[in-house]
């Protein structure tokens, strides 16, 4: 079992060093000379350090934060154009042996009902989320080494892989699950998982520690070193995230820019992707019991910001979300949303019973995945079930380097719009697939590499036809 013995937690995220940070940042919040070089610093597509982003979160002039809005969106546009890539949630297990205070898988919590999936109940959920037109999942487990064991996990896996119904298949399997050993990272590795996902939840130690009393999770150290374990085991994407609304948000902002700074500088590849969900009600969880929860304003600023700290990095916003919500953070910086998303123990093959619950959290975005791709049209969004860059191995540095030299665009753009060929064929409303292909044809116009705009023109023609899995 890898245990560091040298405190990295402490060395990166540094306690003093954060408050020295919003010290600093407070100090400078009028200063508009300084805002402004930030700003321009920022214009050079190279990112900003944690000092600098959080000097901006800390700015209320409304004048310079417009600036910084009108900066997220133009860089969104440089780097993730208007795409924007679908996933769900897989709920397997909500056994859990931790004491979280903000989660209802808490052990101490009798009122909710546990589950555990077979493997045949995965196949069904499976089947149900390739029928309404998923490619991409986000496993999710409680940490119970007795009831849900690796080994549990990896066939969860092999099987989710394995399933192809009609048209459909997962083609992309990311985990979010607790944190684990180096041995245990290479055995997710080997099983071909996409990204490995786990949220800091805060990065002030103090009060991790008092979040999470009893349980394997107390250990601060040993939860915030995992993705180092991930990297150093050859899993080269890996998701970071906060839950906001545990902890102060700008003590929490600025530790997940110390984090991302920390693995860029060892691993020469920041976080693939940064996740910012906030505390929402579940079983027995009342968010007002917290006393930092965000509001839509201070959450879309802080989605901005991060946009032009970590340009490259993609941002994901779930169904915990409104959809005026994600409409504002969509704009500004996210790349990524979950859709028709369940957040019990299965639940898509068959609607859960109210007295059977089992959810982590309300969710605040109850559309089907079909209302949603609808409305990502309206926005002029162009929805992607895109995978492609993970199955070509295009992971890692090797992704960073393409998004960074801006090589990447001749692969997004096509491979977007042929997976949202496939979903229009396969699995639109009228309506739907009406918008669809009109945007289709809007945006293959756009592509600006003639040989790449008449190979996707022939590839989507050919999907058509009836042919499927085309990529670049």
């Amino acid at each position: 079992m890898y245990r560091p013995e040298s405190g990295i937690a402490e060395e990166f995220i540094d306690d003093q060093e954060i408050k020295d940070t919003l010290a600093y940042a407070d100090a400078n919040k009028d200063n508009k000379e300084l805002i402004l070089s930030i700003i321009e610093k920022a214009k050079k597509l190279k990112g900003i350090s944690h000092r600098e982003a959080s000097v901006l979160l800390a700015c209320e002039d409304k004048e310079l934060i417009q600036k910084v809005f009108d900066l997220a969106i133009k860089i969104k546009e440089e780097f993730y154009g208007n795409r924007i890539v679908m996933f769900a949630p897989l709920y397997l297990a909500n056994y859990c042996v931790n004491g979280c205070t903000y989660c209802p898988y808490h052990y101490k919590n009798k009122h909710i009902r546990r589950k555990k999936l077979t493997q045949e109940e995965i196949k069904k959920e499976v089947i149900a989320l390739q029928d309404m037109g998923h490619k991409r999942l986000a496993l999710e487990t409680g940490e119970d080494p007795v009831n849900i064991p690796i080994e549990y996990v990896l066939e969860s896996i092999k099987t989710i892989y394995s399933i192809k119904h009609k048209n459909g298949a997962i083609r992309r399997v990311n985990v979010n699950i607790a944190a684990t050993t180096v041995e245990n990272y290479k055995k997710l590795k080997d099983v071909g998982i996409g990204t490995y996902i786990l949220f800091q939840e805060t990065y002030h130690k103090d009060n991790y520690e008092v979040l999470h009393p009893t349980g394997p999770k107390h250990d601060y150290a040993y939860h915030t070193e995992a993705m180092d374990r991930a990297m150093t085991a050859g899993i080269d994407d890996v998701g970071i995230g906060v839950l906001f609304g545990l902890d102060m948000y700008r003590y929490d902002f600025a530790g997940l820019l110390m984090h991302a700074e920390h693995l860029e500088a060892k691993f020469g590849v920041g976080p693939h992707t940064i996740s910012v969900p906030r505390i929402r009600p579940a079983d027995d969880i009342d968010p007002d019991d917290f006393e930092n929860a965000i509001n839509d304003d201070i959450f879309e600023k802080i989605v901005a910001i991060l946009r032009i700290a970590v340009p490259y990095t993609g941002i994901i916003v779930s169904t915990r979300e409104t959809q005026e919500s994600r409409e504002r953070v969509l704009k500004v910086g996210v790349s990524q949303i979950s859709g028709a998303s369940s957040t019990s123990v299965g639940g898509y093959a068959e609607k859960e019973k109210p007295e059977d619950n089992s959810a982590q959290f309300e969710k605040n975005d109850n559309r089907t995945l079909d209302e949603i791709i609808g409305w990502l049209m309206d926005l002029g969004h162009i929805p992607s079930f895109c995978t492609a860059c993970y199955r070509e191995g295009r992971t890692g540095d090797r992704f960073m380097t393409l998004v960074k030299s801006g090589q990447i665009a001749n692969c997004c753009a096509p491979n977007a719009l042929m997976t949202l060929k496939e979903y229009l064929e396969d699995y639109a409303s009228d309506e739907v697939k009406a918008k669809g292909e009109v945007l289709i044809k809007q945006e293959l116009e756009k592509i600006p590499n003639p040989v790449v705009k008449q190979k996707a023109t022939e590839y989507i023609e050919n999907i058509h036809e009836g042919k499927r899995d085309f990529r670049f």
